[in-house]
């Protein structure tokens, strides 16, 4: 592992984890263009650990308004979200947990292909058809379940724990916005505990300092930006764009696999 590809896979996952076009795909996809090596579970830990910090700096604020309203005043606004926020955590932790072992199975850029085909219909369909009308406080028990449950699906590269939550929260009529900044959050406790899970299971992996430690640091300032940048642009467009990228690179990556196998 070189120093540029250390920067790449840091941008990838600093953009793909956060916007709905998912990190894992294109972490699978990128040595499989490029002919490079795996990179391994000790970078799989340092990407992560650079997301975790980007989210956790960005919503530092509102996680300790939220922590602390959740112990002092369980019924506020505040505290009913925090609250619903744990309560949506658990499927996608749990099962995370349950079914990591199962990863590989997934990870064929032709079903990569297509998965980003299919969600990116799906977000298109979400976004264009949803009644939007429901606030980030207004989200609900059943509503904050649904989202937190369609997590579930992101084990599999190419769908985008962003891309379900958003698609899963604009179908129940989320605005964007608030669906948007519902993911993130809920995001927080996944992204690190799925950092914590896989250094458990270094054991005993050599790392070249230099390349883990930049492969951080990208990762951490690529994703605070596209967590901005999501947040903005969702003040005026919508997912349209994301739909129609991930569209387009699911049939290049269809047709790619199939041509080599000639």
């Amino acid at each position: 592992m070189n120093i540029l590809q250390a920067i790449v896979y840091g941008i990838v996952q600093g953009i793909g984890e956060f916007l709905p076009i998912s990190s894992t795909a294109h972490l699978v996809l990128i040595p499989w263009i490029f002919g490079w090596n795996d990179p391994g579970v000790a970078f799989d830990v340092a990407l992560h650990l650079g997301t975790s910090a980007a989210v956790i700096l960005f919503f530092w604020k509102d996680w300790i308004k939220l922590i602390n309203a959740g112990i002092r005043k369980p019924k506020s606004k505040d505290g009913m979200l925090f609250w619903l926020l744990v309560l949506a955590t658990i499927p996608g932790g749990l099962f995370g947990v349950l079914l990591d072992k199962y990863m590989e199975v997934f990870r064929n850029p032709a079903l990569i292909g297509v998965t980003l085909i299919i969600l990116g219909i799906i977000l298109y369909y979400a976004d264009k058809n949803s009644d939007e009308k429901i606030k980030l406080e207004d989200i609900g028990l059943k509503r904050s379940l649904i989202v937190g449950i369609s997590q579930i699906f992101a084990i599999i590269p190419g769908v985008s724990r962003s891309g379900i939550t958003m698609s899963a929260g604009r179908y129940l009529g989320m605005e964007r916005e608030a669906i948007a900044k519902f993911t993130f959050l809920l995001s927080t406790p996944i992204i690190i505990g799925d950092a914590l899970y896989h250094a458990t299971k270094m054991g005993t992996v050599t790392i070249d300092k230099t390349p883990f430690i930049v492969a951080v640091l990208t990762a951490a300032v690529v994703g605070f930006l596209s967590i901005k940048f999501l947040l903005n642009y969702l003040k005026t467009k919508g997912f349209g764009v994301f739909s129609i990228y991930r569209f387009v690179l699911g049939v290049v990556v269809i047709v790619t696999y199939f041509a080599r196998l000639k």
